[in-house]
Formats: structure tokens, sequence, C-alpha cells
């Protein structure tokens, strides 16, 4: 999804905790403005910091309003017209027998479909330039969480790829033996009895090797283990919080409210 970019030279730890803050304030806001300029901003940091593709980009700038028009009317069909108040109440867009769809109701929907819109933007900022190992690493080095903790969950996580790859190779056995055939409901709960089972044995054959593994390299001997690569905490890495903190308080000031 991401070349990197400069982002990808800054700890982990600090992208995860700089938009901790601002997604607080999103969650207990209730006005337009302020989720829209987090949206906005969390943007900007991802296309100044983050290399991301053409294609990415024009997905994020056209889906985003899309996903906002789509979430305004899922969460706004929910709300009840009746707690809603102001002029956009008397404003109905569309009724069903006595039920009444008002703008009230939509921009209610709309508020919240922005809510997550943000958050979700602002938590990329640390997902699309760090990885899995990279989190662990940060972890382990900088909060002292046990390593046996930390790479034993890594492991467990790399588990989800492979079990894809497996099932893509168990549905391709099944189409060549022609065991696939049939439609409707109960031919697809019958081919999903027919993957589980050798899934769950190729995921206990796996689970086991790498248990192995593991045991051969004598993990979990030693309280402390030696890092390929380091992960320190740097001068950069503070400034970056607290840039980020300052800028999304001045946010938060300037559109509270508004």
């Amino acid at each position: 999804m991401s070349g990197r970019g400069p982002l990808a030279a800054l700890n982990p730890l600090a992208k995860l905790a700089a938009p901790l803050p601002a997604m607080l304030v999103v969650v207990f806001s209730r006005d337009l403005l302020l989720p829209t300029a987090f949206i906005v901003f969390a943007l900007l940091v991802l296309l100044i910091g983050a290399r991301l593709s053409a294609r990415v980009v024009a997905a994020l700038l056209v889906g985003l309003p899309i996903a906002a028009l789509v979430l305004g009317f899922s969460f706004g069909v929910w709300v009840d017209p009746s707690s809603v108040a102001g002029p956009a109440a008397s404003v109905v867009l569309f009724s069903i027998g006595d039920w009444s769809f008002t703008l009230a109701a939509y921009l209610v929907g709309f508020t919240t479909g922005l809510r997550i819109l943000a958050i979700l933007l602002l938590s990329l900022i640390a997902g699309v330039t760090s990885t899995g190992p990279e989190f662990v690493r940060a972890m382990v080095q900088n909060l002292r969480v046990p390593y046996r903790i930390g790479y034993t969950a890594l492991a467990a996580l790399r588990f989800v790829p492979r079990f894809g790859h497996e099932l893509e190779i168990i549905r391709a056995a099944h189409r060549v033996r022609g065991t696939v055939r049939g439609r409707g409901p109960i031919a697809a709960t019958r081919r999903a009895f027919g993957t589980a089972v050798p899934l769950l044995a190729s995921a206990i054959r796996h689970a086991e090797r790498v248990a192995l593994a593991m045991d051969a390299r004598a993990f979990g001997a030693h309280p402390t283990r030696t890092e390929r690569f380091e992960s320190p905490w740097r001068m950069r890495d503070t400034l970056f919080i607290a840039g980020f903190v300052a800028a999304s308080a001045i946010i938060a000031w300037a559109t509270w409210g508004r």
C-alpha cells in the first residue's frame, strides 16, 4: 500500500502514540467541522509522510466522500427523528409509511460516519508505514514487553496469511476432484465443512513445526535476547509526537463546537 516514506524512519510507537489524543477528541465531538478537519489533517500527513501509490491516493480522495455519504445514510436510518431538534428536523428526505427520514437524522449519521473515518485515517498513519515485526521489536525494546509474549503473538499473526494460502490450495484440490458441485446455501455449507477439516489439520501441523523450530533455537531459554534490528527511541520521535499533539490541539481549539 505504501512505499514507506519519511514516516517509516520514525519509531512505530511514536506513530501510534501521536494520533491517540486526536482520536479521543474525535470520539467525543458532536459537530461536522472537527472530524472533517482531522480527516484533512490525517490525509496531509499521509500524503506527505508516506509514499502512497497513485491508486491508493485516488481511492482515498474518491472513496472517502462516498464512504461518508453512505455511512451518513446507514447510521441516520437508526436515528429516532423525534430525538433530533432544529430546523433540519422538519425537512423530510423520504418517507415509508409512518416513518420519515429527515435531514436532521441524516446529519447525525453523517457526523458519526465522519468520526469513524477520521479515526480510521489517524490510525493509518502508523498502519501503512510500519509492519507487524517493527511494532513487536519496538514494544520489546522500548516498552520492555517480554519477548516471549511479543514474538509468540507475531508468530500467531503470521498464521493468518498462511491459512489463506492453504485455503486456496484446498479449494483448488476440491475443484480438480469435482467436489464443488451444486449451488445454494446447502452446497455452500457442505463446501465449508469440506474445507474446515483439512484446514484445521494443516494448522495443527504448521503449529507443531513452528513450536519445534522455536524449541530448537532455545526460544525463551533466557530472560533477554539479542536483536538483529534495533528500534531505538530518538529525539525526532519525541518531536513528532509533540508537533502532532500541538497541531491536534490547534485544530480542536479552532473547530470545537463551531
